[in-house]
């Protein structure tokens, strides 16, 4: 059983979320991994260091964007919708608060690649490849920062590796159930698997591969992750009654998996 976690810690009055400190540690840890694919394809490592401070903007921006846009059932219910993030924009961007979701910091991403990239004259599909793996090792890392929030648990369960989930933490309805299905913790050894396969991929196909097929291999791989995950997750966020990142997530996965084999297909 995976017990209750404490949150943070103060710095003088300060308090410092672990949230913020894992997230951060999961994007220095895909730096590391993707300046070491850049200088094993050749290419300047230092590249990935300059390359990350755009990333890391652009993808908070786009998480957070995707979190007003698709907000939850339980921040509807207490009145936190799209509506008032735009009535209310320190709210939008108080990250304090919560509310960031990968989709929307993988497109963001991708978004800032592509502008480096154009920027600085270098093959966008080629560090696609590069950062994918590094990607799916943030994220990995990252997903332990709802560990200590206390979020992104599944279903109520009684396996023996169920999380304990404190009362506050409790989504409405479920106050009196304690332990769940640790969701966070599926996602984070997906992610770590995904990140295996496109090494192992990167290397063993090295020459039958095209650029961009790696950043098409992890849009399969961690789609269908998710949208599997999503049919135990409590809080999902919906459009028009509709499971919005399992839509998504479908949508990608599909389109992801035509295109690599129409890139591959014989004439």
């Amino acid at each position: 059983m995976l017990p209750p976690p404490v949150n943070g810690f103060y710095i003088g009055s300060y308090y410092v979320y672990f949230y913020g400190l894992i997230l951060m540690s999961g994007a220095l840890l895909g730096g590391w991994l993707a300046s070491k694919i850049a200088a094993r394809r050749g290419h300047d490592p230092d590249i990935v260091w300059d390359l990350m401070v755009w990333l890391i903007v652009a993808g908070i921006i786009g998480a957070r964007l995707w979190h007003v846009f698709t907000p939850p059932p339980s921040s509807v219910a207490a009145g936190i919708t799209t509506r008032y993030y735009l009535t209310h924009p320190l709210a939008m961007i108080n990250l304090r608060m919560g509310g960031l979701g990968i989709p929307g910091a993988v497109m963001g991403g991708l978004v800032a690649l592509y502008w480096y990239a154009r920027r600085h004259n270098l093959d966008f599909l080629e560090w696609t490849d590069i950062i994918a793996p590094a990607l799916a090792l943030g994220q990995a890392v990252g997903r332990w920062g709802n560990y200590f929030n206390q979020e992104l648990y599944g279903a109520p369960t009684s396996l023996p590796w169920k999380l304990y989930v404190e009362a506050p933490y409790r989504l409405p309805g479920y106050e009196d159930i304690a332990y769940y299905h640790p969701l966070f913790l599926y996602e984070s050894l997906w992610n770590l698997m995904n990140m295996a396969l496109l090494l192992w991929l990167g290397r063993r196909f090295a020459d039958r591969l095209k650029r961009g097929d790696l950043l098409l291999v992890y849009l399969i791989v961690y789609p269908v992750g998710r949208f599997l995950l999503d049919f135990l997750r409590l809080d999902a966020s919906e459009i028009a009654g509709i499971n919005a990142n399992q839509t998504l997530m479908a949508i990608v996965a599909v389109g992801s998996a035509a295109a690599l084999f129409w890139r591959h297909r014989r004439k």
